[in-house]
């Protein structure tokens, strides 16, 4: 098809982008505003930004590049793409950092201003790539955005910087003209989000627009793009974000068990935006505190869970490692309380904007004594919410501490969520113990629970803390009989959660040649790559588990029905030194440590190889 200035626009059925420029450039902000557009038109997507580590680093520098990549299809997405198909380097660091992981023929927008004498020696250019055969193959489109900018805004009484700070928006614009997207959802956003500077809603608007309509009226372009909505199930959709959906699903947690919802929290990268998010909901009676330490986040969040309220505290692995003895003085008190952990690079400080799982030991095994504690793993971003309303209405119905585990790569990506109906999610009231006459501090019900009394609560008071308690009274014990009861008495009551959990699903034969087994993040490029081995002829099944501790009762049944099973995890191989050690049966296990999820390539490959495949994709 034609249209009247002579541009063509071709169909195709599914895109890969990726915005990259230095951590000011407002590469995060352009990527969010073109995936909320996307949503908007109808496409499935998936994302994965991609934050430096260093908060502002030197300009121009490749450690300092901040990327966004975004999938976007008319058919199902469950990756942010293996390789981009069109990149938007905004300077020379952005084009080396990412060229290598283009794909062959891919469209190439080069912000050619950047590429001066001195940002090309900081880049660690020895000539400049646009001039010389380095992106041979590639379809590269110089773009003067920086200047074309300043043009566009010379009436404006902004400084230059401020005019150089809206060359995102023109970029924006112009990828809105080349994947036929319109410019009203971002033109809200702009006049909502500037509101009280009217300048820089005058400004941005007309960067905007100004990239929209130079794509429309250059003669560089020849070719814009269209991608039809995907055929999703009827419903509300919003785009979402994992550590959005968490936020979300303790909200709507809070509403179905009728408690108040507290937060004790520390920021950490990449938790800190459920604090934000939360901090957001006062209406829901929502209540954060931001502590002045992971140790005092987690003891407050303890605290209000002794006190009557859904309580939760959020963090990342260094902060897992402090918040410890107060997971263990939960384990004690036997008090409901869920432990959000958003996995990044380790160990210590370790890679802070980078993903990884590795944190799974930590999570089952990381506390002094024996403290069990169950353990959940998000899969996708808008799994998040799911899993965060199961994680609550595990720790309230047996009186114990949850760990829920997401990562950087979930918590930061996002995707379109259909927004359920409450009638869709389950209720679970917890009532508090009222009866004074029968009132024991530690007797059990059927799920080995203890009562939870409230302070202030008349005839009910009871002594509380990390000591070993007697059974049934509470009473601080040292009698050796009662500890070994009560150390099984909390283990059996972790197990005794299995009967409340779905089996394990397989997707594909019960039985055969081949598993792949995941759990947390891997979803995605698990889930592409089955797909593509099966359309290659390759007899393979999926299964994904979100139960880590306790296991879902089906777990060993599924495993022995395959002659191999395959795992791929970010980390050493730590959910199959789990199973292994559970079990008895051997694994395959695929492992990348790089601060990247999986690529479904890398996940075929490996499939391919066991199955005697051919590689590639």
């Amino acid at each position: 098809m034609t249209q009247a200035n002579g541009k063509k626009v071709e169909q195709i059925s599914e895109v890969t982008v990726m915005f990259a420029g230095d951590s000011g450039d407002g590469m995060q902000l352009t990527g969010t505003q073109f995936s909320d557009t996307t949503a908007i038109v109808g496409n499935d997507l998936s994302t994965l930004p991609d934050y430096p580590a260093e908060i502002r680093a030197p300009a121009g520098t490749l450690y300092g590049v901040s990327g966004f990549q975004l999938h976007f299809s008319s058919k199902d997405v469950h990756t942010p793409g293996d390789s981009p198909d069109v990149l938007v380097a905004m300077n020379p660091a952005a084009l080396k950092v990412n060229l290598k992981n283009l794909k062959p023929s891919a469209v190439i927008i080069v912000n050619s201003d950047a590429f001066d004498p001195k940002n090309l020696k900081t880049a660690r250019y020895e000539s400049n790539p646009l001039e010389d055969d380095t992106l041979t193959g590639h379809k590269v489109f110089q773009v003067p955005i920086t200047s074309l900018t300043s043009n566009a805004l010379k009436d404006t009484n902004l400084s230059t910087k401020e005019v150089q700070r809206s060359k995102n928006f023109f970029a924006l614009g112009l990828m809105y003209w080349l994947f036929n997207r319109p410019l009203e959802p971002t033109l809200k956003w702009i006049e909502s989000k500037f509101s009280k500077t009217p300048q820089f809603i005058d400004a941005n608007t007309k960067a905007l627009k100004s990239g929209y309509y130079f794509g429309e009226q250059t003669e560089l372009f020849t070719t814009r793009y269209t991608v039809e909505p995907a055929e999703l199930p009827k419903g509300i959709y919003r785009n979402v974000s994992g550590n959005e959906a968490i936020a979300l699903g303790f909200v709507a947690a809070s509403e179905l068990c009728g408690l108040p919802l507290f937060l004790g929290s520390y920021p950490i990268t990449p938790a800190s935006e459920i604090l934000h998010f939360l901090s957001g909901y006062k209406n829901f009676g929502v209540k954060t505190f931001q502590a002045e330490d992971e140790i005092a986040g987690i003891a407050s969040a303890v605290g209000a869970s002794f006190g009557g309220s859904l309580a939760i505290t959020t963090t990342s692995g260094p902060g897992m490692a402090l918040k410890t003895e107060a997971m263990g003085l939960a384990v004690m008190t036997e008090l409901p309380l869920v432990i959000i952990n958003i996995q990044r690079g380790g160990p210590s400080t370790g890679l802070p904007t980078k993903t990884e799982q590795a944190d799974l030991f930590q999570a089952i095994f990381g506390r002094n004594g024996e403290a069990p504690i169950p353990v959940l793993a998000a899969s996708t971003p808008s799994d998040c919410f799911y899993m965060s309303i199961e994680a609550a209405k595990i720790a309230l119905k047996y009186m114990t501490p949850v760990i829920l585990l997401s990562d950087g790569y979930i918590a930061n990506g996002s995707e379109p969520w259909r927004v359920p109906r409450v009638s869709e999610l389950p209720t679970f009231k917890k009532e508090f113990f009222t009866d004074a006459e029968t009132f024991q501090p530690y007797m059990r019900d059927e799920n080995l629970s203890r009562p939870w009394a409230v302070p202030g609560t008349p005839g009910l008071e009871h002594r509380i803390g990390g000591l070993e308690k007697a059974h049934i009274t509470g009473n601080v014990s040292y009698d050796p009989d009662n500890h070994d009861f009560m150390v099984r008495m909390r283990a059996n009551k972790v197990k005794k959660i299995q009967q409340d959990l779905p089996n394990l699903e397989i997707d594909g034969d019960k039985e055969g040649e081949l598993l792949v087994l995941g759990w947390g993040g891997t979803f995605g490029a698990i889930t592409e790559a089955v797909d593509l081995a099966r359309n290659n002829g390759l007899n393979v099944s999926q299964a994904h588990l979100k139960y880590l501790n306790p296991l879902p009762q089906n777990t060993e049944q599924v495993l022995r029905g395959f002659k191999k099973i395959l795992i791929p995890e970010l980390n050493l191989g730590q959910l199959a030194r789990v199973l292994r050690g559970e079990f008895l049966i051997d694994f395959e296990s695929f492992t990348k440590i790089k601060g990247l999820p999986f690529k479904s390539s890398e996940v075929y490959n490996k499939i391919s190889e066991l199955l005697g495949g051919s590689n590639g994709k």
